[in-house]
């Protein structure tokens, strides 16, 4: 195992996309464990999904801190360098946890300028602010005189990254170099920046590939998500490939304690003399799709979200695979476990079941 270098409980931790599913969690974790560290997030709080979702996880946060100035939100894009350049200056990170991001792989496919922004332009102006800290760091005494710069960048990559490599599990050893979305060639494109970056400038910098994560607040255009809403409304829920997908579902708990576990431990320089790692963070457990709408039904009537005599056969449609999508996800977390002693453990039936109570509160169903 690796030696933790980073003690986050007195850190200035910067955190994008921090209404998101996984920034809001990692946020609320972080403020119970290290309550004297204090968090600056931005999200632009957009309208891809349900904006009063986004609003119920900031309220979660809202709750979750223990004093004032714990957490400040910074409502803006990171995209908007006069922003990012603003907040590096004044808040002066000492972590900095990037997962602002466009996601999803089929609006990629419609909406191919949001990804172009969010993904490669703001996250080019946050490895800008991180390399510049380390240019106003120790000069001319006063707030600069400790202040040593960024000491590691954690940041989002994708399980998409592996496009339709045949090879399973996905190992980070293995070449990436043919995404079938956008989205993924994004995020590959991040991790190519950061590696550059950290060689040109000694950035330290850490990529986490996350594989298909789930849980209460979650994404609403993730699978689990928007099947629940449409069985709701006695609409048919459409499983592609003819059910014949299999994913490594990750329960957002599990991310969270991965991300944290990561954020401590700067990386050693590499055989190219830069400080920078891809983890991948998965349940190292793929579950056919079908089998997956099997458990989501049962816990949905289990929380009385559906009725017991619910007619799910009637509202099921097996559809051929959809454009920019694998067959298959698979997380080899070897890596994540000889590093860190951790790997995710959550149940798919444990973290459904947190899913279904959370969505029965929320709707009031």
């Amino acid at each position: 195992m690796l030696t933790k270098n980073i003690d986050l409980s007195k850190k200035r931790i910067l955190i994008t996309g921090a209404a998101g599913f996984i920034g809001a969690n990692l946020v609320i974790e972080l403020m119970k464990r290290y309550p004297e560290c204090q968090i600056l997030g931005i999200d632009n709080v957009n309208n891809y999904y349900d904006v009063g979702i986004k609003e119920y996880r900031l309220d979660r946060i809202a709750e979750a801190a223990q004093y004032d100035d714990q957490f400040e939100l910074v409502r803006g894009s990171i995209a908007d360098r006069d922003i990012v350049d603003r907040m590096f200056a004044e808040f002066k990170p000492e972590v900095v946890v990037n997962l602002a991001a466009q996601a999803g792989v089929r609006y990629s496919i419609e909406n191919p300028d949001a990804y172009m922004e969010s993904n490669m332009i703001g996250f080019y102006n946050i490895l800008e602010a991180c390399r510049h800290t380390y240019d106003n760091a120790n000069n001319e005494g006063g707030a600069d005189s400790t202040y040593s710069g960024v000491q590691h960048l954690v940041y989002a990559s994708s399980s998409s990254v592996y496009g339709s490599n045949k090879k399973i599990p996905y190992s980070v050893d293995d070449k990436v170099d043919n995404p079938v979305s956008l989205y993924a060639a994004t995020k590959k494109s991040n991790e190519l920046l950061a590696h550059a970056y950290s060689k040109l400038y000694g950035i330290p910098s850490t990529g986490l590939r996350f594989f298909t994560v789930y849980g209460p607040a979650g994404r609403p255009d993730m699978a689990y998500f928007g099947f629940t809403n449409k069985l709701i409304k006695g609409e048919t829920i459409k499983i592609f490939n003819y059910g014949n997908c299999k994913r490594d579902f990750t329960f957002v708990d599990d991310i969270v304690e991965g991300v944290i576990n990561v954020m401590q431990v700067t990386p050693a320089e590499n055989d190219n003399g830069a400080r920078y790692k891809v983890y991948n963070i998965g349940n190292n457990d793929p579950v056919n799709l079908l089998d997956f709408v099997d458990i989501l039904q049962q816990e949905l009537i289990s929380a009385g979200v559906l009725p017991s005599d619910y007619d799910f056969e009637g509202h099921k449609e097996l559809v051929p695979m959809q454009l920019g999508d694998v067959e298959i996800t698979y997380a080899d977390v070897t890596a994540l476990q000889e590093d860190f002693g951790f790997k995710p453990s959550t149940s798919l039936r444990d973290g459904l079941r947190a899913f279904a109570k959370w969505y029965k509160e929320y709707y009031r169903i």
